[in-house]
């Protein structure tokens, strides 16, 4: 079974317009969304992926379903690490509170953008030239060794773009305060940037890293254009409210960095079992496809998604809990007893 067109227009209409009323809303309501409405859109979102594996289903079959829930879990996945660097931000630069949901706002914005631009990209190699499975797979074994180390928690984020900014800061006038969310305001009869640009201009760079990372990723888990753009969409959907939701949490999962990359790690292998079950190049194996080298299913590829981000977390929690049992005995540590 295809995936029939028709499903495939009205499918990205729908979306469209769900994240121009999303945008909207930001922009005629500015506000900080409470833990009840962040958590009811959260699961609306969420709600919204798990009906769209439905209907998949039911038109085009439990493969191409399979392939999006996997694919939206990964992307899900990368994404609340996403959200680390987002905090990251909005910290060094002091956003105010009130003004964070369209920063977010952008944010998602400019990550469909690029993820667009790299997901056309991408289709246009595979088809091309499929050896590049061998490179995407590498690639996400090293930034999965990259996670893993001490360093692994987003350092390097922050080191360019603070370097951008510099940069930035040296190219045009940029005033000390924010305006509300403007972008340009007047200091002294002086038209003049305010440091909402360098908020932006942090977190596409972010964006763009990445999508360097997640657009190999989820390839390993289908090549259909639709299925890897729409797993990004709603992965992307609900980013804005899960970071209202989570709020202090996000500073407790200190393990998350291990889970993504066991993920990754996971997933590169896989790439490169793939590349060597389809292989082209003729300096391996004269050019022929490697019997042994399997094909992981998706069912697989699911599991350690959800295993890993769950095992994280639990972790995390648990480590989180035990600090604040031994703080007070830090405080008020018991006398000796003679």
């Amino acid at each position: 079974m295809e995936i029939p067109i028709w499903f495939e227009v009205t499918s990205l209409v729908v979306l469209t317009l769900i994240l121009i009323g999303d945008l909207l809303l930001v922009r005629l309501r500015p506000h900080i969304p409470s833990t009840k409405e962040s958590s009811l859109w959260v699961a609306f979102y969420v709600g919204l992926a798990v009906i769209f594996a439905g209907l998949l289903y039911v038109i085009a079959g439990g493969q191409y379903a399979g392939e999006f829930l996997t694919g939206w879990a990964l992307e899900y996945s990368l994404s609340i690490d996403n959200l680390f660097v987002f905090v990251l931000i909005m910290a060094q630069f002091a956003v105010p509170r009130r003004l964070q949901q369209q920063v977010l706002m952008v944010g998602i914005i400019i990550a469909l953008v690029l993820r667009g631009i790299f997901i056309i990209l991408g289709v246009a190699i595979i088809e091309n030239f499929s050896p590049i499975f061998y490179l995407f797979g590498a690639f996400l074994i090293w930034t999965a060794i990259r996670q893993a180390t001490p360093e692994g928690d987003h350092e390097g984020e922050v080191k360019r773009e603070n370097f951008i900014v510099r940069l930035l800061r040296r190219r045009i006038d940029i005033s000390d305060e924010y305006d509300q969310g403007k972008l340009r305001t007047t200091v002294d009869g002086k038209r003049m940037w305010t440091p909402m640009i360098i908020v932006f201009v942090a977190i596409g760079v972010t964006d763009l890293m990445f999508a360097i990372d997640s657009i190999p990723a989820i390839f390993s888990i289908t090549q259909n254009s639709f299925l890897v753009f729409t797993a990004n969409i709603f992965a992307l959907m609900g980013l804005r409210q899960l970071y209202f939701l989570l709020g202090d949490l996000l500073d407790r999962l200190r393990y998350l960095h291990y889970g993504i990359a066991v993920i990754l790690g996971f997933i590169g292998i896989k790439l490169i079992l793939h590349a060597m079950h389809v292989n082209e190049l003729p300096f391996i194996n004269g050019g022929e496809h490697i019997e042994w080298a399997p094909d992981i299913p998706i069912w697989l590829s699911l599991t350690v998604i959800v295993a890993s981000m769950g095992v994280a977390t639990v972790a995390s929690l648990i480590a989180s809990a035990n600090d604040k049992r031994r703080a007070p005995e830090e405080l008020h540590p018991e006398p000796p007893t003679h």
